[in-house]
């Protein structure tokens, strides 16, 4: 393991470490909080952060596979195990989503025959607001060091805790309605829980979509092909790129193309232009850039 996918692990396991920690002390306090407090949707988001364990279990052993060198069974790495990970995180989100979606109907259908919910106490008010406040400050960290270190699974994770304190909003939402005015207000907590479930829903749609996409192999966007043909085409001896080929392999891409150089042109120039090739691409898309040249005669 070289000294940058060395560092980059380190950074990777401190963040999700420093976030597991972060959601155990969340989870003991909002269950405590929603038992205390009498607030069910208190528990339903203590239940959500709970999740968290499961992701930054998933988060802390992907990437040490993911880090893992290429050998004689994988040619291209063990990035793919990295854009699994993104693709569990966004079912663990799709589940969170589609269980607080569930919760908030069947409420709503007790009060239409009459059935209220309990009042909340002002302790699970406030563990709410903390809660927010936690997971904004884990999410805004999370996502900075997940871009730093270009790693699909921490960013992803990143947005799970921004999807908990999103809930911990609608929570707080639905019970400082049902705290300060009571009554049939009570119903504000199980809506509020229906909109915040629909934008975990959003969120686990576009992490999934994007750990399916790169399992499928899926082309880099086109305005990163035609930056891509861009760079090869630089050298006014490279000419006419064509057959690009593109895809995500974790944290890398991957790239083959054809090129024509002039049909004289010797053996030893023509790898010296891949070279120059190569080199380009990596300086742009990083030092894992994986690159397959086909040199052919200018027509």
């Amino acid at each position: 393991m070289n000294r940058q996918t060395h560092t980059r692990e380190r950074a990777i396991y401190r963040v999700t470490w420093i976030g597991f920690a972060v959601n155990l002390a969340l989870s003991a306090g909002k269950l405590a909080a929603g038992i205390l407090g009498h607030s069910s949707a208190m528990v339903a988001d203590a239940i959500h952060s709970a999740s968290d364990f499961a992701t930054d279990l998933v988060v802390l052993l992907f990437v040490r596979v993911s880090a893992k060198p290429r050998d004689d069974d994988h040619d291209y790495g063990h990035g793919k195990y990295e854009t699994l990970a993104t693709l569990l995180i966004g079912l663990a989100l799709a589940g969170v989503g589609l269980e607080l979606l569930w919760s908030g109907g069947r409420a709503i259908r007790d009060f239409t025959r009459g059935v209220l919910p309990p009042q909340p106490g002002a302790v699970a008010l406030w563990a709410a607001v903390v809660s927010i406040v936690a997971k904004e400050l884990l999410y805004r960290y999370t996502v900075r060091i997940g871009r730093q270190v270009n790693s699909p699974s921490v960013v992803a994770n990143a947005w799970h805790h921004r999807s908990d304190a999103l809930s911990s909003a609608g929570t707080l939402a639905g019970i400082g309605c049902a705290y300060f005015l009571g009554g049939d207000w009570r119903l504000a907590d199980p809506a509020a829980a229906i909109v915040v479930a629909l934008l975990i829903l959003r969120v686990a749609w576009q992490l999934s979509k994007m750990g399916i996409d790169e399992l499928l192999e899926k082309s880099l966007p086109r305005e990163e092909e035609e930056r891509i043909l861009s760079l090869i085409a630089a050298d006014p001896a490279v000419e006419s790129p064509h057959n690009l080929r593109t895809r995500r392999i974790g944290q890398n891409i991957a790239v083959e193309v054809h090129i024509r150089v002039d049909g004289a042109t010797s053996v030893t120039e023509s790898h010296r232009l891949t070279v120059e090739i190569e080199r380009r691409l990596r300086d742009a898309y990083g030092a894992g850039t994986m690159v397959s040249i086909h040199v052919e005669p200018r027509k």
